[in-house]
C-alpha cells in the first residue's frame, strides 16, 4: 500500500514527444510492457546512469549510442533487466534498437534502450521483436505519457507521472512558456548513485545538450540521489531529460532559466518521493533532515547512515519510538572527530536528544504519537558547521521481505 500516493492526474502533452506502448507478456499478459518514445530532429537529450559495476547491457549501449549521435528514440521494457547477461545481452539490446530504428526510419545508434526487471535472464527477443516490428509512426501519440508510465512498472503499485508549466517574460517583454512532464518507476532496489530505477522527463523548450546535461546532474543530486528504500543500487538506473526544441529557447543567462530549473527540480523531487512512497511494503514515508554539518558530503553521510539502518527502519514500521536506534546509527556514521556532545535529535517537533544527552522533557508518549503517523521527519543537528541536506526513505516491513522473497514467483 503506497503511503499517501494517489494515481497521477493526466500528464501534460509535450510537443514533439510521442509515445506508444506494446504488450509482449514478458512477465504478465495483463498490461503493456514496452514503451517507445520518439523525438524530433531538433531534440537534445541528456542522461545520468547507474554507477553499478555490473551496469546492464541497455545502460552500456545507451551510453555508447549517446557518444555517437543525437538520440531520436527511446525503447523501454519492463519485466526483464537484461543485466548480468554479458555479450549476448548487448546483442539483444542492440537488436531491439535496430528494430525500432527500422520502423521509425532512424539509425540504430539514434535509439537508446532501457530495461527493468529480473537480473540475469536474457530478453525474450523473438517476442519483443515481433511486437516492435508491428509499430508504425501513426501509433505514436503525444498524449501517451500515462500509458508509458504504466508500461514501465514492475513491483510499483501506482504509476508515477507529473507535469509543470513555467512562464516568464523575455528581454523584450514577451510572455514565454514551456511545459515539463516526467514519468518514473521504482519500488525496490532503490539507493540511486546517479538517478533512480528509471525516469524519463521531457520539455518542449529548446536547450543545448550541454546545458541540459549540467542541469540534470544538479537536479538529480537533490532528488533521485536523495532517496533510499533498501540501500541497493540497481544495475539499470537511468534518468533522461529530453528537450524537444518545439517551444521557447532557454539558456542559463535567460530570465526564465531559474524558474525552469526550479520547476525541473520540483518535478524530479516529486517523482523521487513517489518512489519512496510506493516502496515495496512501505507503511511510512520518512524525511531525514541533517543540519550543522561541516560540508554537504558529511551531511549526506549522516543522513544515509540512519536511512539505511535496518534497526531504525523496522522501528519505524512498528511505530516504536526506540530512539536509541537513531542514536546508535549516528554514532557509527563514518564521520571523523564526531563530537556527540554537539548532536541534537528530534522527531518532528519532539526533542529526543539535546547536546548528546536525553532531552529532559521527553516522554515516550510524545515519540509514539509522532511515529504512529504515516509521515514524519527525523531531524539531526551535528553542531559542526552550516551544511545541511534532506533525504527521503521508507520503513522496512514484513511485506518488503515477502515481495522480494517471491519476486521471481
Amino acid at each position: 500500500m503506497a503511503v499517501n500516493l494517489a494515481p497521477p492526474e493526466a500528464p501534460h502533452d509535450i510537443a514533439g514527444a510521442r509515445w506508444t506502448t506494446l504488450r509482449t507478456a514478458v512477465r504478465s499478459a495483463q498490461r503493456d510492457d514496452i514503451a517507445i518514445l520518439h523525438l524530433p530532429p531538433a531534440a537534445s537529450v541528456a542522461g545520468v546512469f547507474t554507477s553499478n559495476a555490473f551496469a546492464a547491457a541497455p545502460v552500456r549501449l545507451a551510453q555508447q549510442h549517446m557518444q555517437q549521435t543525437a538520440p531520436r528514440a527511446l525503447v523501454i521494457n519492463s519485466g526483464n533487466a537484461n543485466a548480468g547477461t554479458g555479450d549476448a545481452g548487448l546483442a539483444d539490446a542492440r537488436a531491439c534498437c535496430t528494430t525500432v530504428a527500422e520502423v521509425l526510419d532512424l539509425k540504430t545508434a539514434q535509439v537508446l534502450p532501457f530495461s527493468t526487471g529480473v537480473i540475469g535472464e536474457r530478453l525474450p527477443l523473438e517476442a519483443m521483436q515481433a511486437a516492435l516490428q508491428s509499430v508504425t509512426p501513426d501509433d505514436l501519440s503525444e498524449n501517451g505519457w500515462l500509458a508509458a508510465a504504466q508500461a514501465i512498472m514492475t513491483t510499483d503499485t501506482v504509476a508515477k507521472a507529473a507535469s509543470r508549466t513555467v512562464s516568464w517574460c523575455d528581454a523584450q517583454g514577451r510572455e514565454q512558456a514551456v511545459t515539463l512532464t516526467g514519468i518514473a518507476k521504482g519500488s525496490g532496489m532503490i539507493c540511486p548513485d546517479m538517478a533512480t530505477m528509471l525516469a524519463f522527463i521531457a520539455t518542449d523548450a529548446r536547450i543545448e545538450q550541454g546545458h541540459a546535461r549540467k542541469l540534470l546532474q544538479q537536479c538529480t543530486e537533490r532528488s533521485f540521489n536523495a532517496i533510499t528504500v533498501d540501500g541497493d543500487t540497481s544495475t539499470n538506473d537511468a534518468c533522461m531529460l529530453c528537450a524537444t526544441g518545439q517551444g521557447a529557447a532557454l539558456r542559463p543567462a535567460d530570465a526564465g532559466w531559474r524558474a525552469f530549473a526550479s520547476a525541473l527540480e520540483e518535478l524530479m523531487q516529486g517523482l523521487a518521493q513517489a518512489i519512496v512512497r510506493d516502496a515495496e511494503g512501505a507503511t511510512r514515508f520518512i524525511t531525514l533532515e541533517v543540519s550543522g554539518a561541516r560540508d554537504a558530503a558529511e551531511a549526506r553521510t549522516a543522513a544515509f547512515t540512519v536511512a539505511h539502518s535496518p534497526l531504525v527502519k523496522t522501528a519505524c514500521f512498528a511505530g516504536d519510538p526506540n530512539w536509541g536506534r537513531i542514536l546508535a546509527a549516528m554514532g557509527r556514521a563514518p564521520i571523523n572527530d564526531l563530537d556527540v556532545g554537539g548532536i541534537d535529535i528530534a522527531l518532528d517537533d519532539v526533542a529526543l536528544v539535546v547536546g548528546g544527552q536525553p532531552a529532559p522533557d521527553y516522554r515516550e508518549a510524545y515519540g509514539a504519537r509522532i511515529m504512529a503517523q504515516a509521515e514524519y521527519t527525523i531531524r539531526i543537528h551535528l553542531g559542526r558547521g552550516d551544511a545541511d541536506t534532506v533525504v527521503w526513505t521508507s520503513d522496512l516491513s514484513y511485506d518488503y521481505v515477502r515481495i522480494n522473497a517471491e519476486y521471481r514467483s
